[in-house]
């Protein structure tokens, strides 16, 4: 079979897995044209939880107007669109609407899977909320606390979206977890998606992303996942960190951002 058409399929499953990820995370959906939108007012503040998912093709120009009446309860509008020639073809519309536009790619890993130096395994949700929340007051030293206690709190429900979800994390010496991701699997079929790989500014370059990387994909493998992948922004540095890493890129989705 030509690669193209190798790609082209493996794509569809990845998408099929993140659509699907979405609703099944969600305390409750509502479907709109193209796609659905997801929503849990526990983590209002969470974009991600809140937000409209576009997984097939979709009348561009309505698109302004179904996310208002979606998403017009909340001080954000985001619009995640799977496929790319259609996230492409939406792009004018809401940039003229006010959104911001982020493409990312969705990237597969077809390298070897070897043991590294430090140690890294699964740990509870618990062992990452300290880190984890220091993490995103870096990132938003702006928000209030009720901001950064969702945006933490949120991973509680991650178990509902996938068959199988782990927290991974790669320890100090004196037990602090320095870096940390989710691996997200689906043993029927055969997917496993590295999410949220996260290194504590204090710990960089220490080996610790790595450590956690290569346990998350030994944990795939040992459950007989042959499509590993992750998302990541195709404008940031860490795109060329996974490629060194046995990453290649598969396919483009989009993201649209307002508020």
């Amino acid at each position: 079979m030509p690669e193209e058409r190798v790609t082209a399929r493996t794509l569809r499953r990845i998408n099929a897995f993140l659509s699907a990820f979405a609703r099944n995370q969600a305390a409750h959906s509502v479907d709109v044209p193209g796609g659905f939108a997801v929503y849990d007012d526990a983590f209002a503040h969470s974009r991600a939880n809140n937000q409209i998912v576009i997984d097939t093709v979709v009348d561009a120009g309505v698109l302004p107007a179904v996310a208002e009446e979606a998403l017009g309860h909340l001080p954000h509008r985001m619009i995640s669109v799977l496929d790319d020639e259609v996230g492409t073809a939406c792009a004018e519309a809401l940039l003229r609407s006010g959104y911001t536009h982020s493409t990312l790619l969705v990237m597969q890993h077809d390298g070897p899977v070897t043991r590294h130096g430090r140690d890294a395994g699964k740990v509870s949700l618990d062992a990452i909320r300290a880190p984890l929340a220091e993490q995103w007051r870096n990132f938003l030293p702006d928000v209030d606390d009720e901001v950064i206690r969702h945006l933490v709190d949120r991973r509680e429900v991650r178990h509902r979206g996938a068959d199988v979800v782990h927290f991974i994390g790669a320890h100090t010496e004196g037990g602090e977890v320095a870096s940390w991701a989710d691996l997200y699997l689906d043993r029927a079929t055969g997917m496993a998606q590295i999410e949220d790989l996260v290194t504590s500014e204090v710990h960089l370059g220490r080996g610790y992303a790595d450590a956690v990387l290569n346990a998350a994909l030994r944990l795939a493998v040992d459950a007989d996942c042959g499509t590993r992948f992750l998302i990541a922004d195709a404008a940031d540095w860490p795109r060329h960190w996974y490629e060194r890493r046995g990453f290649s890129v598969v396919g483009r989705s989009h993201c649209f951002e307002r508020g």
